[in-house]
């Protein structure tokens, strides 16, 4: 992979998109774990998020967006490089020991880089995952000016940590004190000390993340609701939660109102029509901590959850708001997955989009340009735990193949989303042509790598299945 950085710096290619002298502030805010259905504007009846809504309703809707992975390390890579989980560094949650995950290399090419180096300010506020303090892959190493949150991801697991992160420094916390607001209040003094752009704001929050952790007053409209789960106890790391389904709610409610407070500064600034707001999430949601995502509806009527190659587990809410250039209240059901950020960011900085990626701008969509939107020739998932799976989507077909680690020739399954979006109804049999044009799509977007091996490798049968 590290030649294939260099070939992105050796290969640039003019994106179609904006002047470098347009260049508008860019805010991309991520949930961690957050389903589908898990915000009122695509479904979710049980609270409300009317500072989100308030971006779909001034903005676009996307119904067909994909995360970048279905677990946080290797989303968080696709984001940053334009790469699918075939072709990027990390490709599953890898720890390195006594913090921190598997760094990516310093040679990197990130939409940090890119946008720095075309001048913007950039920041990042919550959590990094792609290489411990201090290593190459650090986010002050990746093209961010200032880092503020958790840079491990096990760190993240309790909203009440005793340390985060400042750039390299350590900062020493009581345990007492809820993250999310630390991380909020630096995120909008970069906002409001940059506010003559163009900057670049990314805040991968950890909500809703486990632990429940979320303070009694944004749960306590929640526990008479969720009564019958009061005598429930979930506990992930950090303080045991009582009625975690109800703490669920909260933290939902706490998270939008995060997206408020950076509506508010946009408008209190008089910067809102230059700024590019995208919001979306990591995966499909969990089931840890006690949470309870059926209880929800998390999902909608898609199927599965975080670490499943089915909808559930990887289609993720987008929403796009810039007032004056995205039309307001519209919704696009144009395909499109994270690692379409990276090329999107440089077509909105009026910048040159490295190749070779396998990201495609969707700022066309954006601006309504629907008959100029390229399209993917397919999208491609692939996955290392239980199993090793893959998946790939291509038109309104979704093929999906598990137990890779047993048998490189497992079934691959078929499903017609347009008429089966819950992927109940294999038509494998129905469609060999399909199935054929599946197993190439897998065999072209695979590049073994040295450090997570070679997915389809044929491996002896174990006692368990996935």
């Amino acid at each position: 992979m590290k030649k294939a950085a260099r070939l992105l710096l050796l290969l640039p290619l003019l994106c179609p998109g904006l002047s470098a002298a347009d260049q508008p502030n860019i805010i991309y805010i991520m949930l961690d774990d957050a389903g589908y259905g898990d915000v009122s504007c695509y479904g979710q009846k049980n609270f409300k998020t009317p500072n989100v809504d308030a971006l779909a309703s001034g903005g676009l809707k996307f119904t067909q967006h994909y995360s970048g992975s279905t677990v946080c390390a290797p989303t968080r890579c696709c984001l940053m490089t334009g790469l699918h989980t075939g072709h990027a560094f990390v490709r599953g949650n890898r720890e390195v020991k006594p913090v921190g995950q598997a760094p990516i290399p310093g040679d990197t090419v990130t939409v940090a880089k890119l946008l720095k180096k075309s001048g913007y300010t950039t920041g990042a506020f919550g959590k990094w995952g792609l290489g411990n303090p201090g290593s190459e892959g650090d986010p002050v190493n990746q093209g961010f000016d200032v880092f503020y949150g958790y840079n491990c991801q096990r760190n993240a697991h309790t909203y009440y940590p005793t340390w985060l992160y400042h750039n390299l420094e350590k900062v020493e916390l009581d345990g007492k004190t809820y993250a999310h607001d630390l991380i909020m209040t630096e995120a909008l003094k970069f906002i409001r000390k940059n506010k003559d752009g163009p900057f670049f704001c990314f805040l991968p929050w950890t909500i809703p993340h486990a632990s429940m952790h979320v303070p009694e007053k944004y749960t306590a409209p929640f526990r008479k609701k969720f009564a019958k789960y009061e005598n429930t106890i979930g506990r992930y790391k950090g303080p045991k939660v009582k009625n975690p389904v109800a703490a669920f709610a909260g933290m939902m409610v706490k998270m939008d109102e995060g997206v408020g407070q950076v509506s508010a500064l946009l408008k209190e600034l008089g910067i809102e029509k230059n700024t590019v707001v995208l919001f979306t999430s990591d995966n499909g949601p969990h089931r840890e901590g006690g949470h309870k995502p059926d209880v929800f509806n998390s999902n909608g009527p898609l199927s599965g959850y975080k670490r499943s190659v089915t909808e559930g587990g990887i289609r993720v809410p987008l929403i796009a708001y810039w007032p004056g250039r995205i039309r307001p209240g519209t919704t696009t059901d144009h395909i499109s997955a994270h690692w379409d950020f990276l090329p999107t960011a440089c077509a909105l900085a009026g910048i040159e989009s490295p190749k070779p990626i396998d990201g495609i701008s969707f700022l066309p969509t954006l601006l309504g340009k629907n008959k100029e939107q390229e399209q993917h020739d397919y999208l491609y998932w692939e996955f290392y735990e239980q199993g090793g799976k893959r998946a790939a989507r291509f038109g309104k077909w979704k093929a999906i193949q598990r137990n890779l680690k047993r048998n490189l020739n497992s079934p691959i399954l078929l499903f017609n989303l347009d008429a089966d979006i819950g992927e109940k109804k294999n038509l494998a049999e129905k469609h060999p042509e399909l199935v054929e044009r599946a197993r190439n799509i897998f065999a072209e977007a695979h590049t073994p790598s040295k450090r997570w091996g070679n997915l389809a490798k044929s491996r002896p049968k174990t006692k368990k299945s996935e």
